[in-house]
């Protein structure tokens, strides 16, 4: 006997033995759940939430983790609840592996396809002694005459193709329009392609997109190679200054990246970078300035002033990019110096703007960004939270990779952890870093001044103090201990710090306290994977029921695409810049006091 089990919004979904735990189905399925304890029910991770069917009644162990409004809610543990029928089951972002959660792409708000650019198949007379009009004012007059669509323009490289292409094609082709200019000829048989990029300072995130059905075809992640010549904006614009030729280099890292991401995410829809007729690229100030090739000298020294703020459209190939002849790439308007197009496409698709009451949107990564939704109003800043939680400077931090610590927590003097694949452990993610430091912090072994005490795991070594973790012997194989030093509590210190600093500042201007929080939304990929119960215990969340808190992945990324196929999400795009209220942190009254209060932990 079986039953049904549908997964979301993984999207796995099939049958599992009746009498099974749904972690048990979980695992059949190959839904890969966080549960340090093995499904003992002891750990409280495994959190999902029964949407349609029944299923066993809540154990004493589920009433330990879970509070009577969420049991009523259809929460559950999955480790203890048995499916007695089919039943369908949603699994919150926090539930799920790292791995897993990348197929979790972000939330985006529902919205007409409405793209800048349109494609007409046109079918032309071809030319003979009688007819003699040129190729290009044949195709304009064909435009006209079967569409009634005025152009006026041909971009010289579409023009330098029409003859061939006219004739090659056999006097029918697809004609992409934007505006008024012709930007690309398409085969007959071939849909417009866009590309949407969220151009981080350590992560880059792309989606191909069909203009024509707003559908996303292919998604793909890569590191930002800039990252090679520093880790953090202020070291890039560093680089940048020293010379053209170093500023040119960072360009050309990004666009020689851009264009294999286009080709290798090409093959795997089956499609050509050709075909790709539009572009919308959104990223940081001094990502988006380095990418366009603007001078960036002004960004680094005070007070901070980007070159242009505007949304821009600049066309692909003058930046490097081979995508279609005429191909353009649309830049969402900046902010200020520190608060760039991300920012306003992170607004932009989680529709904070449109929200009542008090709302705080968070987009943590390299560089965070900050803003308070006050009654419609927009106050936003930016917080140099450093590299710390992606695993940066932390003596056995790594990125998200098989072997990663991504959960764990302690248990008397016992160290439970889960990792990435379930591979041998090898280090910390940023997820990991994040829960041990909270676990240290409310065991006692870590103060709230930072200072790590006593404990039958901390040793000193060279005069550092460290948490053993994972000890040499552990595994058996000669593996290396794996660490937790109070040079690492220093690190995550100073980016807590920084956060906290920033949320405290917008509260502060706006005359609010962080208990009239409605709702907290937070964004980027390190905000999707942390486990928020860790960022609250250590200070760096407000102290805010969990049920206040919402993860929605990479939101900068959303907002790309939404602007890449509407042109409404642009001009709204525009609009909330125009409305934001910049604040320079370090500007801010008693900065410095407020910074030292946030470096405390809890």
């Amino acid at each position: 006997m079986t039953v049904h089990v549908d997964f979301e919004p993984v999207g796995r979904r099939g049958q599992c033995p009746t009498g099974s735990t749904l972690l048990n189905c979980a695992r059949e399925l190959g839904v890969d759940l966080v549960n340090l304890c093995g499904g003992g029910g002891t750990c409280g991770r495994c959190v999902v939430q029964i949407m349609e069917g029944e299923v066993s009644t809540p154990t004493s162990s589920e009433g330990k983790f879970l509070s009577s409004e969420q049991l009523a809610a259809g929460y559950r543990l999955a480790c203890q609840t048995v499916p007695l029928g089919n039943c369908k089951v949603r699994v919150p972002p926090e539930s799920l592996t790292t791995p897993q959660r990348t197929q979790v792409e972000g939330e985006e708000l529902p919205v007409a396809v409405e793209p800048p650019v349109q494609t007409y198949l046109v079918t032309l007379d071809p030319p003979s002694l009688d007819d003699l009009r040129a190729d290009a004012g044949r195709l304009l007059e064909a435009l006209a005459q079967q569409y009634g669509v005025m152009v006026s323009i041909l971009d010289l490289a579409v023009l330098r193709e029409l003859p061939l292409r006219l004739r090659g094609e056999g006097w029918q082709v697809r004609v992409a329009v934007r505006d008024e200019e012709v930007v690309a000829l398409l085969p007959s048989a071939v849909r417009p392609l866009g590309l949407a990029v969220d151009l981080g300072t350590t992560k880059i995130a792309a989606y191909l997109v069909d203009l024509e059905t707003g559908r996303t075809l292919a998604v793909k992640g890569v590191m930002n190679p800039q990252i090679a010549y520093g880790e953090d904006v202020i070291a890039r614009l560093a680089f940048a200054g020293e010379s053209p030729a170093q500023a040119a280099r960072l360009q050309e890292l990004v666009v020689e990246t851009l264009n294999q991401t286009a080709i290798e995410m090409c093959a795997e829809a089956r499609v050509a970078p050709a075909h790709i007729v539009e572009a919308v690229v959104v990223g940081n100030t001094a990502m988006h300035h380095l990418f366009v090739g603007l001078p960036v000298d002004q960004l680094a020294k005070a007070p901070y002033v980007p070159a242009v703020a505007s949304a821009l459209d600049v066309k692909a190939r003058d930046l490097g990019l081979h995508f279609a002849p005429g191909a353009t790439v649309h830049l969402l308007p900046n902010i200020a110096g520190y608060v760039g197009a991300d920012h306003v496409a992170m607004l932009l698709a989680t529709g904070v703007t449109q929200a009542e009451g008090l709302v705080l949107a968070i987009d943590i990564g390299t560089n965070t960004e900050v803003c308070l939704v006050n009654h419609g109003t927009l106050t936003s800043l930016s917080c140099a939270s450093g590299p710390a939680f992606e695993g940066a400077h932390i003596k056995h931090g790594m990125r998200a990779a098989n072997g990663a610590i991504e959960r764990l927590r302690l248990v008397d003097d016992r160290v439970e952890y889960q990792t990435i694949g379930g591979a041998p452990p090898v280090g910390l993610c940023g997820s990991g870093i994040l829960d041990t430091l909270a676990q240290l912090y409310q065991a006692g072994i870590v103060d709230s001044r930072g200072r790590m005490g006593e404990h039958p795991r901390v040793r000193d070594v060279q005069g550092v103090r460290e948490f053993v973790l994972v000890a040499e012997d552990e595994w058996g194989d000669g593996r290396p201990a794996i660490t937790f030093t109070q040079k690492d509590v220093r690190e995550l210190q100073l980016a807590k710090g920084a956060m906290r600093t920033g949320i405290n500042v917008l509260l502060e201007v706006n005359g609010v306290t962080s208990d009239e929080i409605n709702q907290v939304i937070i964004a980027g990929a390190f905000g999707t994977y942390i486990d928020v119960a860790s960022a609250v215990a250590i200070g760096m969340l407000p102290r805010l029921p969990l049920d206040r808190f919402r993860q929605v992945g990479n939101a900068a990324g959303m907002g790309a695409k939404l602007a890449l196929i509407s042109k409404t999400k642009r001009r709204e795009a525009q609009a909330i810049a125009s409305r934001v209220r910049y604040i320079e942190l370090a500007t801010a009254p008693q900065f410095a006091t407020t910074f030292a209060q946030a470096m405390y932990l809890g």
